[in-house]
């Protein structure tokens, strides 16, 4: 038996898990009931949170870090740190406020105004063009992160340019326009203006920009110091000793370029009028990637240029300016800080709704914006991925309306993909989870999004968030515990182990999978692009794996220990196509690779279209060349590349009937084969034989009980059929192992057959009561009980007795149509267990008896009506679900033979 099995099955799997643990100043036996509560899930981290305390950085915070840390020594648990006072990262817990100016966020801004002429000297007060838009005072922006104090007043603006363009009829702007510098007088410019419609542009140098001005200039190496010196430094000056071995790092929350305020998730280069990120190290390396003579055709950073080669080289020569400058002055600078010092940096950005490739809120490019990190990162909160939520836009109280498409279709492959190919990740992707979801979000739907994400290959988690305010604390819920009012605590327990469990499957092994999808970031700064979910969701609907590869890979392979010698390898993955999403404009390593490759007879794939031009070259020859060299590259419509991927024989696994549903993760581990296979579908069945190139002996294993079961499979010429039976909210492990040693036969398929008709006598109880019971009502007809007890949270009880007419087999099944949401079963004193998703199924094993049967099952609920019956602040309200779901048992309770 391979050692990882044995782990599994001997309860001896590593931590996986570090779930957020806000601090707000609580007392000394808060915190320490509250790390027995963390500890007591099978959870052996947890990662600190200022969130924000009252005494951040001083003796306050240190007292009570001193008290967690004791505990995690006590424990034997590792201990990280949110790097900062409160989200996003890089406020520096306020030191840039009290920083010299050259320490403050820079913007290059735009203004402009149209004239007609001609008409002989215009003048323009230039500085009232240039004059900063102040927000309100009384704007309550610390429930976003932000500071709501005065902003500084900075007076070292300059002009970078001022020039007069022509418009086309699409206000497109015209050559390089007319330098007007030379007509400032005092202060104001005063133009003969020619003949036609003229847009005049001034474009500046400034601090008085309207984004989060009190964070560090992510583009200036000497500002993102500040981060480190203001946080980094103290934590190790007071623990250095315990550096490596209690604590295990730092982590970055929501790092962002701050250009904007808020979270509309539209900062495309081109696209808007705000100001762009700015620093003496951006404009010499953008002088030098551009040469001064591309000034004229800055304006394209917010506005359409006639030439839309113009428009590509500019936009791509800052973005990729700007994003090589966060990469190195923020990631890496913190990275390697942390590595002198034996610990790990670790974190996300935002990605939503694409962002992950813009400016404002996120850092412009998602595999740059990490590459210092050693884990790959992603966060899913707030409604994000839903069962069944993949076909539609949700709305959004604040910000911009929630994409199902790319969080069902991308987010996770975006996180992954990172972790396989940066060789610094060690196969390590870290996903933040549940937060702001609402307390209506319980056990099953928390099952759903784990599957959800480890299907994908996310293989450490960070549940948001342990909160010991008093309950109920209403920022971004749901809390696990809560105080100990939580009624699913114990379920949640268990969910907590089987995601341990998985994530031991999944750590230290290889992904395998048949393709390589290119990164839609350039194609995005550069022009029109199809997003990579389109691809994702046509490759995971037919059961294609891949990984999303950066044009990185391609700049630089040695970084990604990648080369290509008639197939593609990256850092130990191996792939057997390339795919390349529609793109307006690819960079010149892209172009070449897929060139070289194609002629080689390596299958690259252009999804829709080919390009129509290389966004970081400016020769045309060269660019023809380049261009001809794709002409052996195969170009096929979104709908058909499935197809045509299976055609070509570019595939891992075959259903024998298609299932939208239907998701599979392939890992190799210790020379063993693994496939975890789980069904999305929130109503439908997968029964069916998935045929995998793999041969062997196969068990499955099913990680929620710890078991492995035998499985129902067969060779064949291609490989091995295996017979997968998966409901709603199921997954399993198929391994290519001989474990019949281990195998629990008690695995089997059963039919309804008895149903429970008798009454039944129901009872409630909440936490704090528990296991006292109050009666409720008989009944014999199984609804939510929600109609009877709309404000209830907490435990139902129900119990009847029933005759059993036949001699038990040992092979029953008690089966519970549908719970809401955990439930336990006791049949004549025994304990059947626990589930804390559908399907509701017991084995009633010798429980059973032939004649009068006595059966209880107790019910966990979510804490979401009770919460609905207190009175909501503002901040409840933007966390209110007005859907309320059933309580209890819905159906009927039945025995299958």
């Amino acid at each position: 038996m391979k050692s990882f099995i044995k782990e599994l099955i001997e309860q001896k799997e590593g931590n996986y898990i570090l779930p957020f643990f806000w601090q707000h100043g609580e007392s000394e036996g808060k915190l320490r009931e509250y790390m027995e509560a963390i500890h007591s899930c099978g959870i052996r981290a947890v990662c600190v949170e200022a969130r924000p305390h009252p005494d951040y950085l001083g003796p306050g915070w240190w007292h009570d870090l001193d008290i967690i840390i004791d505990e995690a020594k006590k424990r034997d648990m590792k201990l990280w740190i949110l790097d900062d006072a409160h989200f996003p990262t890089g406020y520096a817990a306020g030191k840039i406020a009290e920083s010299e100016d050259k320490y403050c966020k820079q913007y290059i801004s735009r203004k402009f105004i149209d004239v007609s002429g001609p008409t002989p000297e215009v003048e323009v007060n230039l500085a009232a063009m240039m004059m900063p838009i102040m927000l309100p005072s009384g704007l309550n922006l610390e429930m976003f992160g932000m500071s709501s104090e005065k902003k500084r007043y900075f007076t070292d603006d300059r002009i970078l340019s001022i020039r007069a363009y022509q418009m086309d009829k699409d206000s497109s702007l015209i050559g390089e326009g007319i330098d007007l510098t030379t007509n400032i007088v005092n202060g104001k410019l005063i133009w003969d203006v020619p003949k036609g419609t003229w847009r005049i542009n001034v474009l500046f140098i400034t601090r008085n920009g309207e984004g989060r001005c009190d964070y560090i200039n992510m583009v200036d190496k000497d500002s993102c110091r500040i981060q480190i010196d203001a946080v980094y430094e103290p934590h190790y000056e007071h623990y250095k000793e315990e550096f490596g071995k209690t604590i295990a790092g730092f982590f970055s929350d929501e790092p962002c370029l701050g250009n904007s305020i808020g979270y509309n998730f539209d900062e495309s280069i081109g696209k808007k009028k705000t100001p762009l990120p700015w620093s003496s190290q951006l404009e010499k390396m953008l002088e030098e990637k551009l040469g001064k003579e591309y000034l004229p055709y800055y304006p394209a950073l917010w506005t359409d240029m006639a030439d839309e080669k113009v428009n590509a080289r500019v936009r791509y020569a800052y973005m990729d300016c700007v994003t090589r400058l966060v990469e190195e002055n923020f990631s890496r600078q913190i990275g390697q800080w942390c590595e002198e010092r034996g610990v790990e940096y670790i974190g996300h950005i935002v990605e939503d709704n694409n962002q992950h490739s813009r400016l404002g809120s996120s850092q412009g490019h998602f595999f740059r914006s990490m590459m210092g990190q050693h884990m790959s990162g992603i966060d899913n909160i707030g409604d994000q991925v839903l069962p069944g939520g993949e076909n539609h836009k949700r709305e959004a109280l604040l910000g911009a309306d929630k994409d199902g498409e790319f969080y069902h279709y991308e987010l996770g492959k975006l996180g992954s993909s990172l972790a396989h190919i940066d060789p610094k990740k060690q196969g390590r992707a870290m996903c933040e989870i549940f937060g702001a979801y609402g307390w209506r979000l319980g056990i099953r739907t928390m099952k759903y999004l784990m599957d959800h994400f480890l299907v994908r290959g996310i293989n450490v988690y960070v549940p948001h968030a342990f909160s010991p305010k008093d309950f109920p604390d209403s920022d971004c819920p749901p809390h696990f515990y809560a105080g100990g009012e939580d009624p699913q605590f114990n379920y949640f327990k268990k969910l907590m182990h089987y995601t341990n469990r998985m994530c031991h499957l999944l750590n230290g092994g290889t992904h395998i999978a048949p393709a390589a999808v290119l990164y839609h970031g350039e194609a995005e700064w550069t022009g029109g692009c199809m997003f990579n979910q389109k691809v994702a969701r046509e490759l995971l609907e037919s059961q294609i794996d891949f990984d999303i590869l950066p044009s990185d890979v391609f700049a630089d392979m040695s970084a990604y220990n990648a080369t290509f010698d008639g197939f593609l390898q990256v850092n130990g993955e191996s792939y057997d196509c390339f795919i390349v999403p529609y793109a307006e404009f690819i960079t010149k390593e892209v172009a070449v690779f897929a060139g070289t490759a194609s002629k080689k007879g390596f299958p690259v794939f252009f999804v829709q279209g080919l390009p129509e031009s290389i966004c970081n070259i400016d020769k045309k020859e060269e660019e023809k060349l380049l261009l001809d060299g794709m002409s052996e590259c195969i170009v096929v419509p979104l709908e058909a590349l499935s197809k045509t991927l299976k055609d070509n024989k570019l595939f891992e696994i075959s259903s024998d009937n298609q299932f939208d549903g239907l998701r599979y993760y392939h890992y190799r581990k210790e020379q063993t084969e693994l496939y975890m296979f789980s069904n999305e579908s929130i109503g439908k069945e997968y029964n069916g034989w998935i045929t995998v190139k793999s041969k062997g002996e196969v068990s499955l294993y099913d990680a929620m009980d710890n078991r492995i079961i035998p499985a129902e499979y067969r060779n064949t010429e291609d490989g091995t059929s295996i017979h997968i039976r998966l409901t709603p909210y199921q997954s399993v492990v198929a391994l290519f192992e001989d474990l019949k040693e281990v195998e629990d036969q008690g695995n089997f398929e059963a039919k309804p057959g008895y149903r429970l008709d008798a009454a039944w006598r129901i009872s409630s109880a909440e936490v704090s009561k528990y296991p006292e019971f109050q009666p409720v009502e008989v009944t014999t007809e199984l609804k939510s009980m929600g109609r009877v007890l709309p404000d209830f949270s907490g435990y139902l009880r129900y119990e009847s007795e029933f005759v059993y007419d036949r001699m038990p087999t040992g092979r029953e099944l008690l089966n519970i149509t549908d719970v809401y949401e955990g439930a336990e079963v006791w049949l004549n004193g025994h304990c059947l267990g626990m589930k804390i998703c559908p399907p509701y199924q017991f084995p009633l094993g010798e429980a059973l008896r032939a004649g009068e049967n006595h059966i209880r099952i107790e019910v966990a609920t979510t804490l979401d009506r009770k919460v609905k019956s207190l009175p909501q602040d503002m901040r409840s309200l933007m966390f209110y679900s007005k859907i309320t779901e059933p309580t209890g048992i819905v159906g009927s309770v039945e025995i299958w033979n």
